[in-house]
């Protein structure tokens, strides 16, 4: 059976694990770093080391191993192999791809094949292989959030774009010329709550107090939600999309974001077209990203 390295980089972790060309993750090969607006290429380049090392230590001997797929945050560069991280502003231009590569290096002692593309789209690559958009013939997968992003597949094929940025949800406009990360993320709906009076400082917190009945969390939740839909209609309207499948830790801050959403989409989307496009959680959970990750290699 084939594996691959599958390693996965975001604005709040990083993370690693070997992954079965069935797409299983082997147990005890997956582990995590830190990352976060403080993150440098040096931080990134260390955690990357240690990650990749620990998942490769499970690689059965004389198992074959694909390569490297890697989901980073981006904006991306595919060509060089570099990231620029929106959420990790101190790493723009991190030399991504070689730091992998290194580092598988160091442990098998030879080189390793190595693919990026933003996380985004190897989300999307996941959903449509063993997740909640099998069966769609366009489909949007995105993740909200410590930040918002997604990928389009579609008869079955990823869609990186030009420069395998498509997708990237998260950076489009929305009402007073913010961003849709800037309304819609986790951190960004707790800071708006925390404008309003509300004293907690997490999505967590935001969770559990709406869920408590505070009015200004639940309100913050809405519009995190609201703001999601309207920018799905707006997609849905362009491409034409079967379903959106949303994963990430804000979309599960309340038990209704998902309908919320779909509500949203519907009363947004200018035509008949476009309403009758379906949301849905993602069908992977937390291993989502990494399995698309590997899918970047395996697929």
């Amino acid at each position: 059976m084939q594996y691959a390295l599958a390693v996965d980089i975001g604005g709040t972790k990083m993370e690693a694990a070997l992954v079965r060309g069935d797409g299983t993750v082997v147990d005890g090969s997956r582990s995590r770093r830190p990352t976060g607006r403080e993150a440098t290429s040096d931080s990134l380049h260390a955690a990357v080391a240690a990650i990749v090392s620990h998942a490769l230590a499970a690689l059965p001997d004389g198992a074959e191993l694909a390569g490297a797929g890697i989901g980073s945050a981006g904006p991306v560069d595919r060509t060089d192999g570099t990231i620029l991280p929106v959420n990790m502003p101190l790493a723009r231009g991190f030399a991504l791809v070689e730091s992998v590569r290194t580092a598988a290096s160091a442990v098998l002692g030879r080189d390793v094949p190595t693919t990026l593309g933003h996380d985004g789209g190897a989300l999307a690559l996941a959903e449509s292989w063993l997740g909640a958009t099998q069966d769609a013939g366009a489909s949007l997968s995105i993740v909200v959030s410590t930040g918002v992003g997604g990928g389009f597949v579609v008869n079955g094929a990823y869609i990186p774009g030009a420069t395998g940025n498509a997708g990237h949800l998260g950076q489009v406009r929305r009402e007073g010329g913010l961003t849709l990360e800037e309304i819609a993320s986790g951190p960004a709906s707790a800071a708006w709550a925390q404008q309003q009076g509300w004293a907690g400082n997490t999505g967590e917190d935001l969770a559990k107090d709406a869920a408590a009945g505070v009015a200004v969390a639940r309100a913050a939740i809405e519009r995190s939600a609201r703001a999601v839909g309207e920018a799905l209609a707006d997609a849905a309207t362009l491409v034409d999309l079967d379903v959106v499948a949303i994963g990430g830790g804000f979309s599960r801050v309340s038990a209704d974001y998902i309908d919320l959403v779909q509500q949203a989409l519907t009363a947004s989307a200018a035509h008949e077209y476009s309403r009758r496009t379906r949301v849905v959680r993602s069908g992977l959970g937390d291993e989502g990203p990494l399995i698309g990750a590997a899918a970047l290699v395996l697929r």
